[in-house]
């Protein structure tokens, strides 16, 4: 069955490329606003963490929107930093709460690049729960961010060390979920990532 719903939206730099899901039965429990990795080494909205991601709020009875930054897919505009990518994150988000309502609660996940991003919009997204898997906390300056904040990373990930994201977390005080045998991809492991994520997502709409 096909989606009900736009395949692009408008965007700060042109046609915003979005998958946007709610759950088939009732109504959703919150929002999940998903960012992909970096779109300059292959990151896109069907990457297969952000996919995983998705399946675990849709489990969940979230509403989820995934969308491809400027320059990925059919997103026009071209890569800026991360700083027009947080104003594509702000133009999903803003479309998404047309559709759910502005008092559903949010959580703002991301993949690598995609919590650097998510973490330069919380001043305006302001989720009631944040979730970084791998954050990119050796390449990004990612700020702190609130103690209940989900970190999850992988004690073999060659792109983002182990060692670095305990350097941020470690001053933050901010637990850190330890996948071993576990590259930044996730390979093999996807399921239990999931499972993972269930887990710890566990509150209600207000």
């Amino acid at each position: 069955m096909s989606s009900p719903f736009p395949k692009v939206i408008d965007g700060p730099a042109g046609a915003l490329e979005i998958a946007f899901h709610i759950p088939p039965h009732g109504a959703p429990k919150g929002l999940a606003l998903i960012c992909h990795p970096h779109p300059q080494f292959g990151g896109t909205m069907d990457n297969k963490v952000v996919q995983t991601l998705h399946k675990a709020f849709a489990e969940l009875g979230f509403a989820t929107m995934r969308f491809n930054f400027r320059g990925v897919g059919a997103s026009e505009g071209s890569f800026d930093d991360g700083m027009g990518e947080t104003e594509d994150a702000a133009a999903a988000l803003s479309w998404a709460r047309t559709q759910v309502g502005e008092t559903l609660p949010l959580v703002a996940a991301g993949f690598s690049f995609g919590c650097f991003v998510q973490t330069q919009l919380l001043a305006r997204s302001q989720p009631k729960m944040l979730v970084l898997i791998a954050p990119a906390v050796s390449r990004f300056a990612i700020p702190e961010v609130a103690k209940d904040t989900i970190v999850i990373h992988g004690d073999e990930d060659d792109v983002v060390p182990l060692a670095d994201v305990f350097a941020w977390a470690r001053p933050q005080g901010l637990p850190v979920t330890v996948f071993p045998g576990t590259g930044h991809f996730f390979h093999g492991r996807l399921m239990e990532l999931k499972a993972a994520v269930k887990r710890v997502v566990h509150f209600e709409a207000a």
